[in-house]
Protein backbone atom coordinates (compact mmCIF):
# COMPACT_ATOMS: atom_id res chain seq x y z
CA UNK A 1 0.00 0.00 0.00
CA UNK A 2 1.39 3.32 -0.50
CA UNK A 3 2.40 5.90 1.77
CA UNK A 4 1.84 9.07 0.03
CA UNK A 5 1.11 10.46 -3.52
CA UNK A 6 3.76 12.55 -5.00
CA UNK A 7 0.52 14.94 -6.82
CA UNK A 8 -0.91 15.35 -3.50
CA UNK A 9 2.76 16.09 -1.87
CA UNK A 10 2.89 19.28 -4.37
CA UNK A 11 -0.11 20.29 -3.61
CA UNK A 12 -0.02 20.19 0.38
CA UNK A 13 3.66 21.90 0.14
CA UNK A 14 1.70 24.91 -1.73
CA UNK A 15 -0.75 24.95 1.27
CA UNK A 16 1.84 25.01 4.07
CA UNK A 17 3.30 27.99 2.21
CA UNK A 18 -0.10 29.45 2.13
CA UNK A 19 -0.15 28.50 5.88
CA UNK A 20 3.09 30.19 6.97
CA UNK A 21 3.43 32.82 4.85
CA UNK A 22 -0.24 33.70 3.70
CA UNK A 23 -1.65 33.30 6.99
CA UNK A 24 1.31 33.06 9.29
CA UNK A 25 0.37 30.50 11.20
CA UNK A 26 2.97 29.08 13.18
CA UNK A 27 5.04 25.30 12.63
CA UNK A 28 3.52 23.45 15.41
CA UNK A 29 0.50 24.29 14.06
CA UNK A 30 1.10 23.19 10.25
CA UNK A 31 2.47 20.11 11.78
CA UNK A 32 -0.69 19.70 13.11
CA UNK A 33 -2.96 20.29 9.90
CA UNK A 34 -0.60 18.56 7.84
CA UNK A 35 -0.79 15.46 10.38
CA UNK A 36 -4.83 15.36 9.97
CA UNK A 37 -4.58 15.64 6.00
CA UNK A 38 -2.31 12.46 6.18
CA UNK A 39 -4.65 10.85 8.21
CA UNK A 40 -7.19 11.67 5.86
CA UNK A 41 -4.95 10.57 3.26
CA UNK A 42 -4.54 7.12 4.62
CA UNK A 43 -8.15 6.66 4.57
CA UNK A 44 -8.35 7.00 1.25
CA UNK A 45 -5.76 4.92 0.23
CA UNK A 46 -3.45 8.02 -0.88
CA UNK A 47 -5.44 8.37 -3.80
CA UNK A 48 -5.25 11.64 -5.97
CA UNK A 49 -7.01 14.71 -4.05
CA UNK A 50 -8.70 15.42 -7.80
CA UNK A 51 -10.40 12.09 -7.83
CA UNK A 52 -12.28 12.99 -4.45
CA UNK A 53 -15.58 12.24 -3.70
CA UNK A 54 -17.95 12.92 -0.75
CA UNK A 55 -17.96 9.20 0.09
CA UNK A 56 -14.65 9.32 1.05
CA UNK A 57 -15.69 12.36 3.55
CA UNK A 58 -18.40 9.96 5.42
CA UNK A 59 -15.92 7.25 5.56
CA UNK A 60 -12.94 9.63 7.40
CA UNK A 61 -15.45 10.37 10.10
CA UNK A 62 -16.79 6.90 10.46
CA UNK A 63 -12.55 5.85 10.54
CA UNK A 64 -12.12 8.88 12.86
CA UNK A 65 -14.80 7.23 15.41
CA UNK A 66 -12.89 4.17 15.30
CA UNK A 67 -9.19 5.51 15.45
CA UNK A 68 -7.24 5.59 18.66
CA UNK A 69 -4.67 7.21 20.69
CA UNK A 70 -1.21 6.39 19.67
CA UNK A 71 0.31 6.84 22.75
CA UNK A 72 -1.98 5.01 25.34
CA UNK A 73 -4.31 3.12 22.76
CA UNK A 74 -7.20 5.02 23.61
CA UNK A 75 -10.15 6.33 21.64
CA UNK A 76 -9.50 9.68 20.13
CA UNK A 77 -11.35 12.44 21.90
CA UNK A 78 -14.39 14.39 20.70
CA UNK A 79 -11.91 17.46 20.48
CA UNK A 80 -9.49 15.57 18.41
CA UNK A 81 -11.68 14.57 15.89
CA UNK A 82 -13.23 18.41 15.49
CA UNK A 83 -9.68 19.20 15.27
CA UNK A 84 -8.89 17.24 12.88
CA UNK A 85 -11.99 17.85 10.83
CA UNK A 86 -12.01 21.56 11.32
CA UNK A 87 -7.91 20.77 9.57
CA UNK A 88 -9.24 18.96 6.55
CA UNK A 89 -12.64 20.94 6.06
CA UNK A 90 -10.32 24.12 5.79
CA UNK A 91 -7.75 22.30 3.34
CA UNK A 92 -10.59 21.54 1.23
CA UNK A 93 -12.03 24.93 1.14
CA UNK A 94 -8.35 26.45 -0.02
CA UNK A 95 -8.12 23.21 -2.20
CA UNK A 96 -11.35 24.15 -4.17
CA UNK A 97 -10.12 27.68 -5.63
CA UNK A 98 -6.83 25.94 -6.67
CA UNK A 99 -5.97 25.92 -10.82
CA UNK A 100 -6.46 21.66 -11.39
CA UNK A 101 -8.90 21.28 -7.99
CA UNK A 102 -11.52 24.03 -8.84
CA UNK A 103 -13.65 22.08 -11.43
CA UNK A 104 -13.17 19.03 -9.32
CA UNK A 105 -13.87 19.97 -5.68
CA UNK A 106 -16.56 22.43 -4.49
CA UNK A 107 -17.00 24.59 -1.64
CA UNK A 108 -19.81 22.75 -0.73
CA UNK A 109 -18.07 19.61 -0.58
CA UNK A 110 -15.54 20.99 2.39
CA UNK A 111 -19.56 20.67 4.61
CA UNK A 112 -19.21 16.67 4.63
CA UNK A 113 -15.94 17.07 6.73
CA UNK A 114 -17.84 17.69 10.32
CA UNK A 115 -19.17 16.00 13.51
CA UNK A 116 -22.07 15.20 14.33
CA UNK A 117 -24.03 18.73 16.36
CA UNK A 118 -24.14 16.36 19.46
CA UNK A 119 -20.50 15.45 19.04
CA UNK A 120 -19.46 19.16 18.14
CA UNK A 121 -21.14 19.82 21.39
CA UNK A 122 -19.14 17.27 23.68
CA UNK A 123 -15.74 18.17 21.73
CA UNK A 124 -16.39 21.92 22.58
CA UNK A 125 -18.08 21.38 26.49
CA UNK A 126 -15.61 23.12 29.02
CA UNK A 127 -13.35 19.95 30.78
CA UNK A 128 -13.04 20.24 34.19
CA UNK A 129 -9.38 20.36 35.01
CA UNK A 130 -7.33 19.89 38.23
CA UNK A 131 -6.26 22.93 39.62
CA UNK A 132 -3.63 23.21 42.43
CA UNK A 133 -4.45 25.28 45.67
CA UNK A 134 -1.72 27.57 46.78
CA UNK A 135 -1.42 25.47 49.47
CA UNK A 136 -0.61 22.22 47.40
CA UNK A 137 2.12 24.28 45.20
CA UNK A 138 3.61 25.41 48.54
CA UNK A 139 3.94 22.14 50.45
CA UNK A 140 5.26 20.62 46.98
CA UNK A 141 7.99 23.38 46.74
CA UNK A 142 9.16 23.13 50.43
CA UNK A 143 9.35 18.92 50.42
CA UNK A 144 11.97 19.15 47.27
CA UNK A 145 15.16 18.46 47.88
CA UNK A 146 17.79 21.28 47.34
CA UNK A 147 21.57 19.70 47.96
CA UNK A 148 22.61 19.04 44.41
CA UNK A 149 22.81 21.67 41.47
CA UNK A 150 20.15 19.35 39.77
CA UNK A 151 17.58 19.68 42.69
CA UNK A 152 18.40 22.88 43.66
CA UNK A 153 17.25 23.90 39.72
CA UNK A 154 13.98 21.65 39.73
CA UNK A 155 13.15 23.16 43.03
CA UNK A 156 13.52 26.80 41.44
CA UNK A 157 11.88 25.85 38.41
CA UNK A 158 8.48 24.87 39.78
CA UNK A 159 9.04 27.95 42.38
CA UNK A 160 9.77 29.87 38.99
CA UNK A 161 6.43 28.69 37.53
CA UNK A 162 3.96 29.80 39.96
CA UNK A 163 5.84 33.27 40.14
CA UNK A 164 5.64 33.93 36.70
CA UNK A 165 2.94 32.22 35.59
CA UNK A 166 4.58 31.65 32.38
CA UNK A 167 3.84 28.91 30.18
CA UNK A 168 6.48 25.48 30.13
CA UNK A 169 7.78 25.76 26.41
CA UNK A 170 8.61 30.03 27.45
CA UNK A 171 10.37 28.92 30.32
CA UNK A 172 12.48 26.50 29.16
CA UNK A 173 14.07 29.31 26.38
CA UNK A 174 14.68 31.83 29.11
CA UNK A 175 18.03 33.14 29.26
CA UNK A 176 19.69 34.81 32.75
CA UNK A 177 19.14 37.75 31.53
CA UNK A 178 15.45 37.57 31.23
CA UNK A 179 14.68 37.76 34.46
CA UNK A 180 15.26 40.98 36.70
CA UNK A 181 15.26 40.25 40.62
CA UNK A 182 15.24 44.18 41.28
CA UNK A 183 11.91 44.63 39.37
CA UNK A 184 10.67 41.70 40.48
CA UNK A 185 9.52 41.04 36.37
CA UNK A 186 10.37 38.83 33.72
CA UNK A 187 11.28 40.00 29.91
CA UNK A 188 9.78 37.88 27.51
CA UNK A 189 11.37 38.82 24.43
CA UNK A 190 9.73 36.71 21.35
CA UNK A 191 13.01 36.89 19.21
CA UNK A 192 14.51 34.59 22.25
CA UNK A 193 11.45 33.10 23.90
CA UNK A 194 9.13 30.76 22.93
CA UNK A 195 6.28 32.64 24.21
CA UNK A 196 2.58 31.76 22.81
CA UNK A 197 2.04 33.70 19.45
CA UNK A 198 5.43 35.12 19.43
CA UNK A 199 4.05 37.79 21.94
CA UNK A 200 6.34 40.37 23.47
CA UNK A 201 4.86 40.53 27.10
CA UNK A 202 6.72 41.72 30.51
CA UNK A 203 5.64 39.74 33.47
CA UNK A 204 5.58 40.84 37.28
CA UNK A 205 5.71 38.53 39.91
CA UNK A 206 2.28 37.43 41.31
CA UNK A 207 2.32 38.20 44.69
CA UNK A 208 1.79 34.73 45.85
CA UNK A 209 3.35 34.77 49.12
CA UNK A 210 5.39 31.59 50.53
CA UNK A 211 8.84 30.56 49.52
CA UNK A 212 8.80 31.28 45.52
CA UNK A 213 10.57 34.39 45.60
CA UNK A 214 13.02 33.07 48.19
CA UNK A 215 13.35 30.19 46.36
CA UNK A 216 14.07 31.96 42.86
CA UNK A 217 16.45 34.39 44.48
CA UNK A 218 18.40 31.47 45.36
CA UNK A 219 18.82 29.49 42.75
CA UNK A 220 20.05 32.78 40.42
CA UNK A 221 22.46 34.01 43.06
CA UNK A 222 23.68 29.82 42.82
CA UNK A 223 23.39 29.78 39.17
CA UNK A 224 25.63 32.62 38.61
CA UNK A 225 27.96 32.96 41.62
CA UNK A 226 28.52 29.39 41.99
CA UNK A 227 27.93 27.61 38.42
CA UNK A 228 28.84 30.92 36.95
CA UNK A 229 26.30 30.92 35.03
CA UNK A 230 26.34 34.50 32.84
CA UNK A 231 23.00 36.98 30.90
CA UNK A 232 23.83 34.63 27.89
CA UNK A 233 23.18 31.36 29.33
CA UNK A 234 20.10 29.22 30.01
CA UNK A 235 18.44 30.41 33.58
CA UNK A 236 17.18 26.54 34.01
CA UNK A 237 20.05 24.58 32.35
CA UNK A 238 19.46 21.00 30.73
CA UNK A 239 20.63 18.33 32.80
CA UNK A 240 24.15 17.33 31.26
CA UNK A 241 24.09 13.24 30.43
CA UNK A 242 27.37 11.17 30.18
CA UNK A 243 28.32 7.13 29.96
CA UNK A 244 28.98 6.21 33.10
CA UNK A 245 31.82 3.22 34.02
CA UNK A 246 29.03 1.00 33.47
CA UNK A 247 28.55 1.71 29.85
CA UNK A 248 24.60 3.71 30.55
CA UNK A 249 24.29 7.40 30.22
CA UNK A 250 24.03 9.19 34.12
CA UNK A 251 23.17 12.44 35.01
CA UNK A 252 26.28 14.38 35.53
CA UNK A 253 25.22 17.61 36.96
CA UNK A 254 24.10 20.57 34.43
CA UNK A 255 25.65 21.68 30.67
CA UNK A 256 25.06 25.05 29.61
CA UNK A 257 22.88 24.31 27.01
CA UNK A 258 18.72 24.84 26.80
CA UNK A 259 15.79 22.14 27.02
CA UNK A 260 15.02 21.47 23.22
CA UNK A 261 11.69 21.28 24.55
CA UNK A 262 9.15 21.54 27.33
CA UNK A 263 9.15 17.36 28.17
CA UNK A 264 11.71 17.82 30.90
CA UNK A 265 9.68 20.53 33.08
CA UNK A 266 6.71 18.30 33.31
CA UNK A 267 8.63 15.44 34.23
CA UNK A 268 10.18 17.20 37.33
CA UNK A 269 6.53 18.66 37.96
CA UNK A 270 5.63 14.89 38.15
CA UNK A 271 8.20 13.68 40.40
CA UNK A 272 7.80 16.43 42.64
CA UNK A 273 3.78 15.83 43.42
CA UNK A 274 4.44 12.14 43.61
CA UNK A 275 7.20 13.16 46.27
CA UNK A 276 4.67 14.93 48.27
CA UNK A 277 2.03 12.18 47.97
CA UNK A 278 -0.34 14.33 45.67
CA UNK A 279 -1.54 13.77 42.34
CA UNK A 280 0.26 15.26 39.50
CA UNK A 281 -0.74 18.81 38.36
CA UNK A 282 0.66 19.95 35.20
CA UNK A 283 2.80 23.41 34.43
CA UNK A 284 -0.83 25.14 32.70
CA UNK A 285 -2.54 24.16 36.01
CA UNK A 286 -0.57 27.05 37.84
CA UNK A 287 -1.98 29.19 35.73
CA UNK A 288 -5.29 28.40 36.31
CA UNK A 289 -4.01 27.84 40.28
CA UNK A 290 -3.19 32.01 39.32
CA UNK A 291 -6.47 33.04 37.92
CA UNK A 292 -8.35 31.18 40.68
CA UNK A 293 -6.02 33.27 43.01
CA UNK A 294 -6.46 36.81 41.33
CA UNK A 295 -10.41 35.92 41.88
CA UNK A 296 -9.89 36.06 45.31
CA UNK A 297 -6.74 38.91 45.41
CA UNK A 298 -8.32 41.15 43.06
CA UNK A 299 -10.79 44.32 44.10
CA UNK A 300 -11.23 46.22 41.73
CA UNK A 301 -12.00 45.65 37.78
CA UNK A 302 -8.10 47.82 36.98
CA UNK A 303 -6.82 45.62 39.31
CA UNK A 304 -8.55 42.01 37.32
CA UNK A 305 -7.63 43.60 34.11
CA UNK A 306 -3.74 44.02 35.57
CA UNK A 307 -3.52 40.45 37.07
CA UNK A 308 -5.03 39.63 33.13
CA UNK A 309 -2.41 41.20 31.51
CA UNK A 310 0.34 39.14 33.18
CA UNK A 311 -0.83 36.29 32.72
CA UNK A 312 -0.38 36.90 28.92
CA UNK A 313 -4.24 37.69 27.87
CA UNK A 314 -5.03 40.72 24.95
CA UNK A 315 -8.48 40.48 26.49
CA UNK A 316 -9.70 40.55 30.32
CA UNK A 317 -13.02 38.14 29.24
CA UNK A 318 -9.91 35.30 28.45
CA UNK A 319 -9.22 34.92 32.08
CA UNK A 320 -12.62 35.00 33.42
CA UNK A 321 -14.12 32.36 31.15
CA UNK A 322 -11.11 30.19 30.20
CA UNK A 323 -8.70 30.01 33.79
CA UNK A 324 -11.53 31.62 36.16
CA UNK A 325 -14.07 28.63 36.32
CA UNK A 326 -15.11 28.40 40.17
CA UNK A 327 -14.71 25.09 41.97
CA UNK A 328 -17.81 23.29 42.68
CA UNK A 329 -17.50 23.78 46.66
CA UNK A 330 -16.85 27.00 45.69
CA UNK A 331 -19.42 27.97 43.82
CA UNK A 332 -22.20 26.04 46.38
CA UNK A 333 -20.31 28.18 49.20
CA UNK A 334 -20.67 31.48 47.21
CA UNK A 335 -24.71 30.46 46.44
CA UNK A 336 -25.09 30.12 49.82
CA UNK A 337 -24.03 33.66 50.32
CA UNK A 338 -26.25 34.93 48.16
CA UNK A 339 -29.28 33.47 49.16
CA UNK A 340 -28.14 35.42 52.81
CA UNK A 341 -27.64 38.73 51.18
CA UNK A 342 -29.85 41.61 51.22
CA UNK A 343 -30.70 43.55 47.90
CA UNK A 344 -29.06 46.27 48.85
CA UNK A 345 -25.79 44.53 49.44
CA UNK A 346 -24.79 43.67 45.80
CA UNK A 347 -23.19 46.39 44.22
CA UNK A 348 -22.78 45.03 40.90
CA UNK A 349 -24.23 48.25 38.91
CA UNK A 350 -21.06 48.96 38.34
CA UNK A 351 -19.26 46.62 37.36
CA UNK A 352 -21.89 44.50 35.30
CA UNK A 353 -21.53 48.23 33.57
CA UNK A 354 -18.00 48.31 33.38
CA UNK A 355 -17.60 44.61 31.38
CA UNK A 356 -20.48 45.19 29.12
CA UNK A 357 -18.41 48.33 27.98
CA UNK A 358 -15.62 46.13 27.84
CA UNK A 359 -17.14 43.45 25.91
CA UNK A 360 -18.35 46.20 23.45
CA UNK A 361 -15.07 47.37 22.79
CA UNK A 362 -13.88 43.77 22.04
CA UNK A 363 -16.48 43.42 19.69
CA UNK A 364 -15.93 46.38 17.52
Amino acid sequence: MPKHNAENERIKRAYVEHLQYGRGRSEQTIDAVIKAIHRFEECTGFRSLKKFDIQQATAFRRKLDEAVNERDGSPLSEATKLATMNAVRAFFLWLAEQPGYRRRIRYSDADYFRLSEKAERIAKAPRVRPVPSPEQIEATIAAMPATTAIERRDRAVLAFTWLSGMRDRAIASLKVKHVDLSQGRVIQDPREVQTKNSKAMVTAFFPVGGSAVTVVKEWLDYATKELLLGPEDPLFPATAVVLGPDAQFCAAGLSREHWSNADPIRLIFKRAFAAAGLPYFNPHSFRHALARLGDQKCRSIEELKAWSQNLGHTHMLTTITSYGAIPQHRQADIMRGIGGRTSDQNGLGDVVEMLNAIMKRQSA
